[in-house]
């Protein structure tokens, strides 16, 4: 096997791709690779390693030797895969390795917001509690989780990582069935259509994948069905949401907060209406759900069994 890593630093000089280097046979790493890098590094290499370049019809007409990808992350949409099919390029993704730290990031993001935590912590610094009349601040509404309603939408593996851990706070758990999504029970929790579970939910959590069915799943209309003290938050994918419908309804106190991880243009070169300093309540955070050392390295030893199955 002869292999090449486009843009191993995506995974942390952290890691440990030995797993990865012993299964190839050797591994030419290159930190990042720009577009117009692409074609030149794969040529002659019959395994590609990748997070996020992306590879296309163009690279793999070029490429005829190239026969297996191996992508370190779940999401494939920088994968032309119906071209890579037409050329018998075998695909592979990374999946069930970030249960763990995007439920805890996923929780410590409702926690925060239910908590009013960064507001306090602001008015602390900002001298407010030392010029305070009384022995402590009250100015920003605190949530209890305990007895409040999560709606989740992707009941796969993060999904019921996060409904584990909001029972473990007294939550009770909905399902949002997308649509053309079977109805019904799951794991003993009930999924029913999100025109019915919007208007319940005290937080809603999305967990799917972004596709043309989920796309703006979240936009002005299903935010005006929620509670005004409702709760969104969304570790998944930015274009799940639509951004400038949320900013709106943060400002106008439609719904009562959001914690994002993710935005539609990642890294936000060209700005994004979540990022305004007038939304109140909005926590944003750069896409770090996954990254804990332990999932990244999970993603290196999973890849690693996927390339030993070529």
């Amino acid at each position: 096997m002869k292999a090449v890593f486009l843009d191993a630093d995506t995974l942390g000089k952290d890691v440990d791709l030995t797993p990865i280097e012993t299964v190839t046979g050797g591994l030419v790493k290159h930190e990042r690779t720009t577009p117009e890098q692409v074609l030149e590094r794969i040529r002659g290499f019959d395994t590609v390693v990748v997070n996020k370049v992306v590879l296309n019809r163009e690279h793999f007409e070029a490429c005829p030797e190239l026969k297996t990808i191996a992508v370190v992350a779940t999401g494939l949409n920088n994968i032309d895969q119906t071209a890579a099919k037409e050329h018998g390029i075998r695909v592979m993704n990374v999946t069930n390795y970030g249960r763990s730290t995007v439920a805890q990031h996923t929780m410590a993001l409702m926690l925060a917001l239910a908590t009013r935590l960064l507001d306090y912590d602001r008015d602390v610094r900002a001298g407010r509690w030392g010029r305070s009349s009384m022995f402590c601040l009250m100015d920003h509404p605190i949530m209890e989780l305990e007895g409040r309603t999560l709606g989740i939408v992707g009941y796969g593996d993060l999904g019921q990582g996060v409904a584990e851990r909001a029972r473990a706070f007294g939550m009770k758990i909905l399902l949002g069935a997308r649509p053309g999504q079977e109805q019904g029970e799951v794991d003993g929790y009930p999924r029913i259509p999100m025109d019915e579970l919007l208007p319940q939910v005290d937080v809603l959590s999305l967990h799917c994948l972004l596709t043309d069915e989920t796309r703006n799943l979240i936009g002005a209309t299903e935010l005006r069905k929620m509670k005004r003290d409702a709760l969104l938050i969304n570790t998944s994918r930015g274009g799940l949401v639509d951004e400038q419908a949320l900013a709106d309804a943060l400002r106008a106190g439609t719904i009562a907060g959001a914690g994002f991880d993710v935005l539609t243009e990642e890294p936000p070169r060209h700005g994004n209406p979540l990022l305004a300093d007038d939304i109140p309540n909005l926590i944003v955070t750069p896409h770090s759900a996954w990254a804990s050392r332990e999932a990244r390295q999970r993603i290196v030893e999973i890849t690693a069994r996927n390339l030993s199955s070529v």
